[in-house]
């Protein structure tokens, strides 16, 4: 039921576009009813894997080397944390490489398929690294008490500033890239470590 109503609101704007809007129907109803079918069995069966496997080891990992008191291994896990999770992303992976055929497309990169999968590749490690070094930060954000708006205004006076001399070419990614990001993977494991934390302390 629950990973229905996360579905409900995709399928009531489509539905509605593709009724009132359009005013047509569905293209293949049956494959697009089997497809939604598989899609929220998919995510049923996710969520629970998280739910029962990922969250709770993320979570006690988090409060056993809180408790063991080392920084660098706290800081170590929170950095590889962020990393391994951003690294495996379903939608970062996609984003990297419908990024890596247009930039081949456009010439900005060359068109063979090594070329385009190491971009592709360069990118997501790119992303995963800045996610690691984010958690990072919040991991020491949460021991030493300093006050959220430091790291968010701080955060988007760097951002803006990095778009005003980016290349045109890649601010629209860039900001996708960092949207990504929050997805499947990365939300339910980097807050499982958070609320170790803040558990033990």
């Amino acid at each position: 039921m629950s990973a229905f109503l996360d579905l409900l609101p995709i399928l009531l704007v489509i539905s509605f576009f593709q009724l009132v809007i359009l005013q047509q129907p569905f293209p293949q109803f049956y494959e697009i009813l089997f497809g939604s079918t598989l899609v929220l069995l998919g995510l049923m069966l996710f969520i629970e894997g998280l739910e029962m496997g990922l969250f709770p080891i993320g979570e006690s990992m988090a409060y056993a080397l809180a408790k063991k008191g080392s920084l660098f291994w706290l800081l170590f896990f929170s950095f590889a944390l962020g990393f391994s999770t951003t690294i495996a992303e379903p939608a970062l992976i996609a984003v990297a490489q419908e990024a890596a055929r247009i930039s081949a497309e456009s010439e900005l990169i060359g068109s063979s398929e090594s070329a385009k999968s190491s971009y592709a590749l360069g990118l997501r490690i790119s992303v995963a690294f800045s996610v690691g070094f984010a958690i990072l930060l919040g991991v020491l954000r949460i021991l030493k008490g300093w006050p959220l708006y430091y790291l968010i205004i701080g955060g988007y006076v760097i951002v803006m500033l990095i778009t005003i001399v980016a290349p045109n070419e890649i601010i629209g990614l860039a900001y996708d890239l960092g949207g990504v990001t929050t997805s499947t993977i990365t939300v339910p494991l980097v807050t499982a470590l958070g609320v170790g934390l803040a558990s033990v302390i």
